[in-house]
């Protein structure tokens, strides 16, 4: 099996595929949805909070700030986590711009 071939692809293409990967998850949804309605940096409630085992959520929390949802602070023995908010907007346009394309095929299949 080969390896992606992301020269073939935009940049625009390459940094959607690799948000939406980091969307992909349900575990990831949940995690930024309770750190949006938090409205504040989060440093350890998300196993209560998500139900899940702290090894996992910090996985979750890993991809999430490796596609640069999510940024990370440390406070003395703690990560606090917040959005990272410049690079959300330029997530939501770009998933804006890419379900926003017209199709002019409304006859097609």
């Amino acid at each position: 099996m080969g390896l992606a071939k992301t020269e073939l692809f935009t940049t625009e293409q390459n940094k959607l595929a690799s948000l939406l990967k980091a969307l992909a998850h349900p575990a990831r949804i949940a995690i930024l949805q309770h750190i949006i309605q938090s409205n504040t940096c989060i440093c350890g409630d998300l196993v209560t909070e998500i139900g899940l085992a702290q090894p996992t959520i910090s996985q979750h929390l890993k991809e999430l700030k490796n596609s640069g949802l999510i940024k990370g602070t440390i406070e003395g023995t703690s990560v606090c986590y917040c959005i990272d908010e410049q690079n959300w907007n330029i997530a939501r346009e770009l998933i804006n711009s890419f379900f926003n394309q017209n199709s002019n095929s409304a006859d097609c299949c």
